[in-house]
């Protein structure tokens, strides 16, 4: 059973996660992370279970190590978090969501101590090839709080039995277990070579909740090198070519 938090989301596009802790309790958060904390939190940096549960955090994008933040002081306190690029956290109660979830890899940003980091493998050969994540996933488990981070507007889809939704490989950020996950074809030749949405879509079947976002880091960075080296061609930089010169070494550097 992980700690029970609380928790305030401060923010509309660039958001932070302020967690409070009681006497005694703890947050699992990934390693660079944290804006600040208060007096009385004990940082307790390690692989959080072994060797392996390190390797498998490395697996899905995130650090070797993980950090837990205790509260060894007799009062309130709290910490909070940030996502290291534009977008929204989602806050996902795993004990109403059946203990399991699946997300995107390099997604989780923090969660109750208890709560366990684990690799989930593409059932299919096709999705863990060609559906924009690989073979690779996270599974968060247990009963509990945890928070993941995405790009751009957050969307949260309920699939019915039967009921499919095509997704943009890259949009994908995190689905219920129960939620069949593949990949298909975009129909038609005109539309796969000058549609502008790749060659696959990713294929979501019902029942489950899934979480979508509206722009994935990966979109972002390929928009701003594009308008980077256009303002490096030109014989003098405007300001769009500056602007987008400057971001894309901010994004070089996350």
């Amino acid at each position: 059973m992980a700690d029970i938090i609380e928790y305030t989301i401060f923010g509309d596009d660039l958001q932070m996660v302020e967690i409070q802790l009681d006497p005694e309790e703890g947050i699992r958060a990934e390693a660079g992370t944290m804006i600040y904390m208060e007096k009385g939190i004990d940082m307790q940096t390690g692989t959080g279970g072994g060797l392996f549960k390190g390797v498998q955090r490395m697996f899905t994008g995130e650090s070797f190590f993980i950090t837990t933040f205790l509260n060894t002081a007799s009062g309130i306190k709290r910490v909070a978090f940030a996502a290291p690029y534009p977008g929204k956290i989602i806050p996902l109660d795993l004990t109403s969501l059946g203990g399991t979830f699946i997300c995107q890899k390099d997604s989780f940003l923090c969660a109750a101590r208890g709560i366990d980091i684990e690799i989930a493998f593409s059932k299919k050969i096709g999705a863990g090839l060609f559906g924009g994540e690989g073979f690779i996933l996270q599974r968060l488990v247990g009963e509990g709080l945890a928070f993941a981070h995405a790009g751009g507007t957050i969307i949260e889809k309920n699939l019915e039995a039967g009921e499919i939704l095509s997704v943009d490989t890259g949009c994908l950020v995190a689905f219920s277990p129960s939620i069949d996950y593949d990949i298909e074809f975009v129909s038609g030749f005109t539309n796969a070579l000058f549609g502008g949405e790749g060659l696959f879509l990713t294929k979501l079947s019902g029942p489950g909740k899934v979480f979508l976002q509206s722009l994935p880091l990966s979109r972002l960075a390929d928009r701003i090198a594009v308008a980077a080296n256009l303002g490096n061609t030109g014989e003098s930089k405007g300001a769009a070519g500056l602007g987008g010169e400057i971001l894309g070494d901010i994004i070089s550097g996350l």
